[in-house]
Parts: C-alpha cells; structure tokens; sequence
C-alpha cells in the first residue's frame, strides 16, 4: 500500500469514526475536559478550535469513493472530511431538538472543540420556497427555541440564528404575503425572543442574520439587526449559503457595524437614521456626477472608496468595544461569486448552485479582521441549494446538461468534489498544524 493510500484511509477511518466517538460520549452523559483555548463567557478566542460534524457526509463518501478504487476523489473528501461544519437543526418537536443540540455539544466536547449550531426553525421559512418549512406558529417556534437554548445548557457553543430570517421578512416575500405587517412583527419578535433565551446560557456566542453583500443595503440592514435586539447578541453572521468574497464580506459587515453604532451611540443628529449611512449602492461622499468611477457600484469594489469616505467623514473611529462583530460563512466563496454568461438567462438564478464555484478560507477565529470573530464552514459542503432552472422552462439546470438539481439540502457528491477541488486556499488535510 503506498503512503498516499494509507494516509487516505487513515484520514477517512478517523473522519467516518468520530460519530461513533462522539456518540459514545453523550450516551454516557459525560464529556471530556474543555480545550485550553476556551474561556468562560459570551466571547470567542482566536485559538477557539471548532467541532466537526457528528453526520460528516464527507468521510461517508470518502469511504465511497474508496470503495470503488477512485483514490483521487477519495482523497478530495477525505481532506473535507477533516475540516469542521456547522450543524444545522431544522425542525423536530422541543423535546428532539433539545436532546438533538445535547447531543452535538457534547460530541464536540469530546473532541475539546467548539460546535457551531444553526437555528433554521423560524415559521415561513424562506418565503414557503426551496428551502420551506419552518414552525407552525411563533409560539411553536419559541417553544422550539428554548428547548434549544437548554440543549446547550453551560457547553460553549456558537449559534448562527436563522438564516434569511431577517434579510427575508415576511415583508420582503411578496406584496401579498403581510399586507398588515403582521407577520414581519412576528418574526422579529422570535428573532429577540431567540437572543434572549440563547443569550441566557452563560457560554453561547450568538450571532444574527445579515443576509449578503449584494443583497440589502447597509442601513436597511443595520435597522433590521437593530429592531431584532443585535446590542444584545455578540453580532451578526454574513454570507451564509452565498459566494460573495471574503474581503468584500469584510468591508460590508465592518460597515453595517459602524452604521449601528452611528444609528445607536453616535451624534445626536444621527439618532434612528440608519437611513443616513452610505453603502454597497451610494454614497454622499462620491461625486455622483455620472463619470466612470464616481458613484457607488455593488459589483465594482474599486468604488467603494466612496462608502469608505463617508464612514471616515461622518463616523469616524467609533470606540472598539462599541462596534458589533460578525462571522463569515466561507464554505463556497473561495473563486466569488459566479458571473453567467450575458444573456443567456432572464433570471440566472447566481445563488442556487452556481457552477464551478470553491471552498474559501478554512475555519478560524484568528481572522486578522477587527470586527470578523471567525471564517466558519457554515453551509453545508456538498449540499444542494434545490433545483435551479434558471428562467427556463426546466425541470432540469442547464448548467448541469437540464439534470435536475438535487433538493435543497439533499447531499450531491459532485458539488462537494468540485468545490472541494476548486478550493482557494488548496484544500488540505486539517492536522494540527494547521
């Protein structure tokens, strides 16, 4: 057997046999000392070392692969199979879920690691389309999310809290889904409702949506975190699902911060008006004179100057432990987003599985970013966003030769492998020196 095999089998035995670790240690009820690096409290270390999944589809197909003598794509998942991913809790009765996120907790707590959890619960969920379901009323889902809350118990853990919940308000899914904002009122109502039943366990870290950077503007953003209690969470998480580069994500999320601290702490004519801020689509500092380069472009960043500018004229140097943090969801936006051939679709669908797309920054919360607590594999590696038909007819994608698209969540081995191969940085092997 050369080295490269037993490396390979080595990586995947280890990846597919940590379930069994895992379950071991929460059958019995105990759990293994927390890692060194963990600090008491709502706060997470640039040394916090994150939990991989106890379901690792990854190493389950590494093994496939293996199986079937296909070393290479073998080794592919094999190498993501050692990398952690969020665990996601998308339905169940309280009770399931609270033994659920038990759990999950202390298999991380085996392995001295940081689990990252997804609330995606929250009743109309994703406007009733690909990715629909959700709690049947919002006291079902405050129900729900307080057996979540009690599933974490005094473990560490971060808790990304519901996906598109706030980018996508009842408000925002058609003119006729709240006519009376009834709905939307709802909805924010469980969002604080959820920071304040998480917020109460002594070690979460608990993070609220945001949505993209190519989707709302600073301060449509910034109002929604602001409405949804974000002063008392430790921030907001970017980019889930999506591909919009980490850089890009940085700036965006720096700038929702500071629009926060603007609307909230900053001067007195500021008070309420997250209106005000500049953003990814204009700002008053840019001449806006109709010239190339002198207005605001969401998809051109050498504009963004112009944001920059009107941050450092009316904002200033907030002080630091006033500004609101954030995570980035990095799983799939290592290459950015995809850009479809011009012309080729009306709606080219460029979130739903876009093709050729790669693994971005590995997992740390040793980012080098003030306000990026961590990079974290949120989005499920390989799973499918649904079934994409781009403006067509359908039922199939054209981008994959009119196949059919998965099911939103469903496991789909060739988008892990592409992903996995396209990765920037390389997609290694996570030992310890990394």
């Amino acid at each position: 057997m050369t080295s490269r095999t037993a490396r390979l089998l080595f990586a995947a035995a280890l990846a597919a046999s940590a379930t069994t670790i895992g379950s071991a240690a929460a059958a019995s009820g105990s759990a293994a000392p927390a890692a060194s690096s963990v600090t008491t409290g709502h706060t997470l270390p640039a040394d916090t070392r994150f939990a991989l999944r106890s379901d690792n589809e990854a190493a389950q197909q590494a093994l496939a692969y293996l199986k079937q003598h296909d070393v290479p794509d073998a080794v592919a998942m094999a190498k993501l199979a050692t990398w952690p991913e969020a665990t996601w809790f998308t339905s169940g009765t309280p009770d399931q879920v609270r033994a659920q996120v038990r759990d999950t907790v202390r298999f991380a707590a085996a392995q001295h690691a940081v689990p990252v959890l997804v609330a995606y619960d929250i009743p109309l969920r994703d406007c009733s389309q690909y990715s629909s379901g959700g709690a049947q009323s919002d006291a079902a889902y405050q129900q729900w999310i307080a057996a979540f809350a009690q599933g974490v118990g005094s473990s560490k853990a971060v808790v990304i809290v519901e996906p598109d919940a706030l980018a996508n308000l009842p408000s925002d899914c058609s003119a006729t889904t709240d006519p009376t904002g009834a709905l939307t009122a709802g909805r924010i109502a469980d969002i604080k409702y959820a920071v304040t039943a998480l917020e109460a366990q002594p070690q979460t870290v608990v993070y609220l949506d945001a949505g993209n950077s190519q989707w709302h503007s600073v301060g449509d953003m910034a109002q929604r975190l602001i409405q949804s209690d974000v002063a008392h969470a430790q921030g907001f998480f970017l980019n889930v699902s999506n591909y919009q580069p980490t850089d890009q994500t940085d700036r965006y999320g720096t700038w929702i911060s500071k629009c926060v601290w603007f609307a909230t702490a900053g001067p007195a004519w500021a008070a309420g008006h997250t209106d005000y801020c500049a953003s990814q689509y204009y700002s008053g500092a840019a001449p806006n004179d109709g010239q190339p380069g002198n207005a605001v472009s969401p998809t051109d960043p050498s504009t963004w100057h112009w944001t920059d500018a009107w941050f450092d004229q009316n904002v200033g140097t907030p002080p630091a432990a006033q500004l609101t943090h954030f995570v980035v969801d990095t799983s799939r936006n290592g290459l950015g987003a995809w850009t479809p051939p011009a012309g080729t679709y009306s709606d080219a669908q460029t979130w739903c599985n876009p093709p050729g797309r790669g693994i971005g920054a590995r997992p740390t919360a040793a980012t080098g970013v003030p306000l990026a607590d961590a990079y974290l594999y949120i989005k499920t590696i390989g799973e499918s966003d649904g079934g994409c038909t781009r403006g067509t007819a359908g039922p199939g994608d054209p981008e994959y030769g009119g196949s059919v698209d998965p099911a939103a969540g469903a496991w789909w081995p060739a988008q892990a492998l592409t992903l996995a191969r396209n990765a920037v940085p390389a997609l290694t092997f996570n030992t310890p020196h990394h």
